[in-house]
């Protein structure tokens, strides 16, 4: 605690002021009625929250504000999340809100839980009951309000991607008491006429209890017993409803739902001039195959014109013609010229002149063959005295014949080459031209 002596300034006194408060109060809860909203550029919001005896200010951040799923305006009763705050530029008591949301929808939040939980627990969510979308719908079924945004949202994007697609719209309420049950009749008789392919359920964004008719049981069922696919578009993108779960598809906006359903048009004129284009060009080249083929086939048939068999069959009967006319005596020289023919080459090829030929050779070989034989016997001859000559040169009995000797180890027979093979006392085998002597070494002197 401050003393009572202690002298405040006034921003001293409001800070304390908003620590005390924001430390004795915690996030907490409170309801009332909005007044005196402003939104500046900052995108924050300021209000008065009040009740029939008192007020208070609030102030909301943008980034808290973007989890609203609605839009606060002045009247709206509201049930808030806050912290207790002091703004100290001013000294005003006020609340920092973090969450916001329509008086009753805690109640309606509880129920919108139990009915997500119960359907859920029956399979009505499961993906093995989902229907398949057309490739291509004939025609667009619409639930929706027919004065709401959602159709002028769903109608433009329609116009724009695919505008032949035929549009059905089976006007309901999408708010209030009567709407579920609307819904629910639009569905069936929808179902009932088969005018249409597939559905969209449609409406803009606003608050739980703007978007309830879409959680009530009748229409999840109406929705997952009918037997034509059903897309969901309620709401914006961040609002999920009972019928967004059972619906066969979910489309986060109506606009969304509408490109879902439709082709692009521009998309399909370039691929249909792409197939034209390719078309175009295979009955081109089919038509040239085919006029190749009737020019092939022009060809051969005039090649098997009768006219043309004709002419070929009149050249030969005329040939036949020219060979009859010939007389047997011009049949007869022919054949004798062809017989003088083979005759002579009978005669070239007659046996007895090769026969006399050969003899020739085999006579002139005979004479030839004596004298090669005495040439090739005296060049042998030569050959073999110079040979000897050699052998009697270079023999060692040649050498011991001129007074030399060979001298041998008596202990192994080595030759003696060198003083050095030898030590004293080694007894020596001398070879002489007529015989051999045996010695001892006395003595070893060496060359100077």
């Amino acid at each position: 605690m401050h003393d009572n002596t202690h002298i405040y300034s006034v921003s001293e006194l409001c800070r304390e002021t908003r620590l005390l408060l924001e430390g004795t109060f915690l996030t907490l809860s409170i309801e009332g009625e909005i007044s005196n909203l402003s939104r500046p550029a900052s995108g924050h919001i300021y209000f008065t929250l009040k009740d029939s005896k008192a007020q208070v200010q609030c102030a909301m951040f943008r980034m808290s504000l973007r989890k609203t799923g609605f839009k606060p305006d002045n009247g709206m009763r509201v049930m808030l999340k806050a912290r207790v705050s002091l703004y100290e530029a001013r000294g005003n008591f006020q609340l920092i809100v973090e969450q916001m949301q329509t008086a009753g929808e805690g109640d309606l939040q509880r129920q919108y839980e139990a009915l997500k939980l119960k359907l859920s627990n029956e399979g009505l969510y499961d993906q093995t009951h989902k229907k398949p979308m057309p490739t291509l719908a004939k025609k667009l079924g619409v639930i929706t309000s027919p004065s709401g945004a959602a159709i002028h949202d769903i109608l433009t994007v329609l116009n724009n991607r695919f505008p032949s697609l035929p549009v059905l719209i089976y006007p309901v309420t999408v708010q209030g008491d009567s709407a579920k049950k609307e819904i629910v009749e639009a569905i069936e008789l929808a179902n009932k006429r088969k005018d249409c392919d597939v559905l969209i359920v449609a409406r803009g964004g606003g608050s739980l209890e703007d978007l309830w008719a879409f959680n009530e049981e009748i229409v999840a069922r109406a929705i997952y017993h009918s037997s034509l696919p059903i897309i969901s578009a309620i709401g914006h993108e961040v609002d999920f409803t009972i019928a967004d779960f059972v619906a066969d598809y979910r489309a986060p906006t109506p606009s969304a739902a509408a490109e879902q359903v439709s082709p692009d048009q521009q998309q399909w004129l370039s691929h249909l001039n792409y197939l034209a284009k390719q078309l175009s060009a295979e009955i081109t080249r089919d038509l040239s195959n085919k006029n190749q083929q009737l020019s092939q086939c022009y060809h051969r048939l005039k090649r098997a014109h009768p006219g043309v068999q004709l002419q070929m069959h009149a050249q030969r009967l005329d040939d036949y013609q020219l060979r009859l006319m010939l007389t047997p005596k011009q049949i007869l020289q022919q054949y004798q010229l062809r017989f003088a023919e083979l005759k002579s080459r009978l005669l070239k090829s007659n046996p007895i002149q090769h026969i006399y030929t050969l003899q020739q050779r085999l006579a002139f070989i005979q004479q030839r063959v004596p004298s090669l034989i005495e040439h090739q016997l005296q060049r042998a001859r030569i050959r073999f005295t110079d040979c000897n000559r050699g052998l009697e040169t270079l023999s060692p009995l040649a050498t011991l014949s001129r007074g030399y000797s060979i001298s041998k180890l008596d202990s192994d027979g080595t030759i003696v080459k060198s003083i050095q093979d030898i030590t004293l006392g080694d007894k020596i085998n001398i070879q002489l031209i007529d015989g051999t002597l045996k010695t001892s070494v006395e003595a070893i002197n060496e060359n100077n």
